[in-house]
């Protein structure tokens, strides 16, 4: 598909070549088979908070009810309703065919309107890319629509999503009433509407979830008592295994709208690092054949995927802090991760990676990376107590909210 070719669309008075542009990584998730140990990882000793659970036990046939997990659960950093997802591996095997390649549930990008999310469905299917399913979920509140990679690797473009605000409660399930399951028929009521209903049938709004924290208040971090000796800023990026590189590369740029921001030759393997905003990479592209040349715990299409903290004193406290916990800790060459300092790899209870990080190289106006002889070299054998700043360190996408 040569977007190129196509007519300009009017998105907000821009004139683009497609009728919607992607703005950041909202949410990802992995599937698992371990999902008690799961939830211990990425909420006690990561950080995440769970904002609902989901039972997809009514989908599953009646032979198989009561042999496995099947309730997965949403979990959040900040107000959105859900930033990381744990689905129940077994359940999506018996449901829906899910594939021993495939450990993502979903790579979900966000748009800035709804108007752009039912547009992009449109225009899509239109150049022949597979809709999955389009509409709007519960829990979250995210309009959305569906559609795979060429490799399979499930990806959402959504508008909006719930908030969680001081109380920390997610919406009560009787608000769960307004899910569509079809694309959405335009214009639809703003929510403080649905709020407004809500309130008037009686509903009681604050009925909804609210996580608890078990961890001890221990660490003063940079004057807030937390849990852990770090905080959770931003997720991403997402790196993927392809057998094709190219082919996979060109439903993010062509269909997605991704630019390539670089790309890196390893060992013969052809990496490349595509951005959706002024990060360096939201999304990478690795040859599955690289697996050879790297010990990778758990084999699949994807490499891992990343949260950020706030600072480097963060980022080696979290380090130490897993440890301490019996998290392994893995490195990686550096040249792999190119626009990224100092960074370091947690391996969860089904052996998926998840990268931790407190830096992004930002691109600016002229969409040109930092050449790579002047980033600072990184030896993962030896980092440093304190790093020199560069120009554009804290810079990037902000956290919003409390740290606690």
């Amino acid at each position: 598909m040569d977007a190129s070719a196509n007519r300009k669309f009017d998105v907000g008075g821009v004139m683009l070549d497609r009728p919607f542009r992607i703005s950041r990584l909202g949410h990802f998730g992995y599937f698992t088979n371990h999902m008690k140990e799961s939830l211990r990882f990425y909420t006690d000793l990561l950080g995440f908070e769970k904002s609902d659970p989901l039972d997809f036990g009514h989908r599953v046939p009646e032979e198989h009810k009561g042999t496995f997990e099947t309730v997965g659960w949403f979990t959040r950093f900040n107000g959105d309703h859900h930033a990381f997802v744990l689905f129940p591996r077994r359940a999506f095997e018996v449901m829906a065919g899910l594939q021993p390649q495939h450990s993502v549930n979903q790579i979900t990008w966000q748009t800035g309107s709804l108007k752009q999310v039912v547009d992009a469905g449109t225009w899509m299917q239109s150049h022949e890319v597979e809709i999955d399913r389009s509409g709007r979920d519960m829990p979250g509140s995210n309009w959305h629509t569906y559609m795979r990679d060429p490799e399979g690797s499930r990806n959402e473009l959504y508008y909006g999503m719930e908030q969680i605000g001081w109380i920390g409660r997610s919406k009560p399930k009787p608000m769960h009433n307004r899910r569509f399951t079809k694309a959405a028929e335009l214009p639809q009521i703003p929510e403080y509407k649905e709020v407004d209903d809500a309130v008037a049938a009686g509903v009681d709004i604050l009925a909804g979830y609210r996580h608890e924290n078990t961890m001890p208040l221990d660490y003063n971090v940079s004057g807030i008592e937390l849990g852990r000796p770090f905080k959770i800023t931003a997720i991403g990026p997402v790196r993927l295994m392809a057998e094709d590189v190219d082919k996979v590369a060109n439903f993010y740029r062509t269909t997605l709208g991704f630019e390539l921001t670089e790309e890196v030759v390893w060992k013969g393997h052809r990496c490349l690092f595509l951005r959706c905003n002024t990060d360096h990479h939201c999304v990478s592209i690795y040859p599955l054949a690289i697996t050879k040349d790297l010990d990778i715990p758990h084999q699949s299409t994807c490499f891992s995927f990343g949260i950020r903290l706030y600072d480097y004193q963060q980022l080696r406290d979290a380090v130490t802090f897993l440890k301490k916990h019996g998290v392994k800790i893995v490195h990686f060459p550096p040249e792999l991760f190119p626009g990224m300092d100092h960074t370091a790899f947690a391996v969860d209870p089904d052996g998926h990676l998840v990268q931790l990080y407190y830096y992004m190289e930002q691109i600016g106006w002229d969409g040109k990376p930092k050449p790579a002889h002047l980033r600072r070299p990184i030896d993962n054998a030896n980092w440093p107590e304190t790093v020199q700043a560069l120009s554009d360190t804290f810079n990037g996408e902000p956290f919003l909210g409390p740290w606690g």
